[in-house]
């Protein structure tokens, strides 16, 4: 069974809703869940926040940035938690990071590194990871992370049912 179809057919039986905030991956993570049908009854809002200003104004502190980079665990943290307060949602998805490109606007970072944080508002639980991306083609870096953070939304979700 597709991952994704699975993340949605849990949440719906558990009565439970997702959103998403992403920066590198451009949406495509919502992009993924909205292609399941009834994805409706449980993704709430995908935002795609591309510049520091749009994070901020979403509600990601701007001392995080400032301190950590927007390129960081830190900021990726501040991403799901904001989005599931924003929407109130039992998940927030947060993924930001570096495909290789050179951002002028943040100089600091690691070049295809990306961080992704999946925040469990009912547990006020982080599940986090780092993912170092080894292609240098950016459908398939970003194909990469849809794939990781379905796994690890699904590992979640099976355990808590």
């Amino acid at each position: 069974m597709n991952r994704y179809k699975e993340i949605v057919e849990i949440l719906n039986n558990n009565n439970k809703t997702v959103s998403t905030m992403e920066s590198c991956t451009g949406g495509m993570v919502a992009n993924t869940i909205t292609n399941v049908e009834g994805a409706s009854l449980v993704f709430r809002f995908g935002a795609v926040t591309y510049s520091n200003e749009y994070k901020i104004k979403m509600g990601v502190d701007k001392s995080v940035i400032d301190n950590y980079s927007v390129y960081s665990m830190e900021t990726a943290k501040e991403m799901s938690k904001k989005i599931s307060d924003f929407t109130n949602s039992n998940y927030g998805i947060g993924i930001t990071g570096k495909l290789g490109v050179i951002d002028k606007n943040n100089m600091y970072g690691l070049d295809n590194m990306v961080y992704i944080s999946i925040y469990d508002k009912d547990n006020d639980n982080y599940i986090n990871q780092t993912v170092s991306i080894e292609t240098g083609d950016r459908e398939e870096a970003k194909k990469q992370v849809v794939t990781i953070v379905g796994y690890k939304l699904l590992n979640e979700l099976k355990k808590q049912s």
